[in-house]
């Protein structure tokens, strides 16, 4: 059947019937009705016989403005960028050549800080393009790999911030049997398992949209190939898409932080029990930073994620994005090693 619509689609076509330009010369009050009636005859015939998308590459908007404005931001973003590249590397350095940080806490955040790098890369040198004018453009393909490994690497941040809160449960609330609870080969299962899930949960999601029908518009008003932008510029029924992102966003984003919040109600409830001042002082120190950084992390990604897509909200999802994107993985490098004793004598003993 498909066979022979799609030979009736290219008849009509070769006669010119559904051709752009030879409607031009139709008198303008129905020009507009015409166009749109051929882009979707186009994208059904171009679905039809297997093409999904008559769009290549997508223009990335990134932040409208005069030309001074789009300097200084990408000024700011490159001096951020390096900045969190710099902190992150310096940790990753700091523990691996300090034998006292050689503990579990500071190997997931290790594999933080290593995740944070590559977060940041995929989107912050881009987005310096952009802003520049030189590198607007994007091919689909770029497009949907850049996608997939921002949305992928986001959903890691999750499962082990999720790992390091369970960390930090046992060190509390079960301090003699730590040793043998949180061994060496249960820390590289765990972190495993958090990298594992976090690319695993965003493929169904990521190869949904790459089946997704482009006619045009191409222009995608972010900074980054996001997914609510492109569910916002497909010409075919995004339903399925939109069901996808939601169940994944309830997975990753609430179950990590269902996980985070019972730990943390654990530790809670044992350092309330604690009567000694100082054994509470040491009790927040050792968690207080983790927690600082999933209040900044999962307060904004449920903001952005754990919803319906919607469109209108485009321009609200970019600011918040810029939040997660340039600012948070700049901010964790600080939150962690700020009056954090074990890290001023690594560096003092380096």
């Amino acid at each position: 059947m498909f066979q022979g619509i799609s030979e009736i689609l290219l008849s009509l076509k070769s006669q010119g019937l559904f051709n752009k330009k030879a409607n031009i010369k139709q008198p303008p009050s129905c020009n507009c009705l015409e166009l749109r009636f051929i882009n979707k005859v186009d994208c059904v015939a171009g679905v039809i016989m297997g093409n999904h998308s008559s769009v290549q590459e997508f223009i990335l908007l990134g932040f409208p403005g005069t030309w001074y404005f789009r300097f200084s931001l990408s000024v700011v973003f490159s001096v951020m960028y390096a900045l969190t590249v710099t902190g992150n590397a310096s940790i990753i350095a700091l523990v691996w050549t300090t034998a006292c940080l050689h503990t579990p806490m500071y190997y997931f955040l290790c594999n933080l800080s290593f995740l944070e790098i590559w977060y940041t890369t995929t989107c912050v040198p881009k987005a310096v393009g952009v802003l520049l004018g030189n590198s607007q453009t994007i091919s689909f393909t770029v497009c949907i790999l850049q996608l997939f490994l921002i949305f992928s690497l986001g959903s890691t941040e999750c499962f082990l911030l999720a790992v390091m809160a369970y960390d930090r449960y046992l060190a509390i609330c079960h301090p003699l049997r730590y040793s043998s609870l949180m061994s060496n080969t249960f820390c590289t299962q765990l972190a495993f398992a958090a990298w594992l899930s976090g690319f695993l949960g965003i493929s169904l999601m990521v190869f949904l949209i790459s089946r997704l029908s482009f006619c045009g518009p191409n222009i995608i008003n972010h900074f980054f190939c996001d997914m609510d932008s492109l569910i916002a510029l497909s010409c075919t029924d995004t339903t399925l898409v939109e069901l996808a992102e939601f169940f994944v966003s309830i997975i990753v984003v609430v179950a990590s932080c269902a996980v985070t919040l019972i730990s943390y109600m654990y530790i809670i409830s044992t350092i309330l029990k604690i009567r000694s001042t100082q054994g509470w002082r040491k009790a927040f120190s050792t968690c207080s930073a983790h927690l600082t950084v999933v209040t900044i992390w999962f307060g904004s990604t449920t903001f952005l994620y754990v919803k319906p897509s919607a469109p209108n909200s485009l321009d609200m999802n970019k600011l918040i994005n810029s939040f997660n994107t340039i600012i948070t993985p700049l901010l964790n490098p600080f939150i962690y090693t700020l009056r954090n004793k074990e890290i001023d004598i690594g560096i003092q003993g380096g």
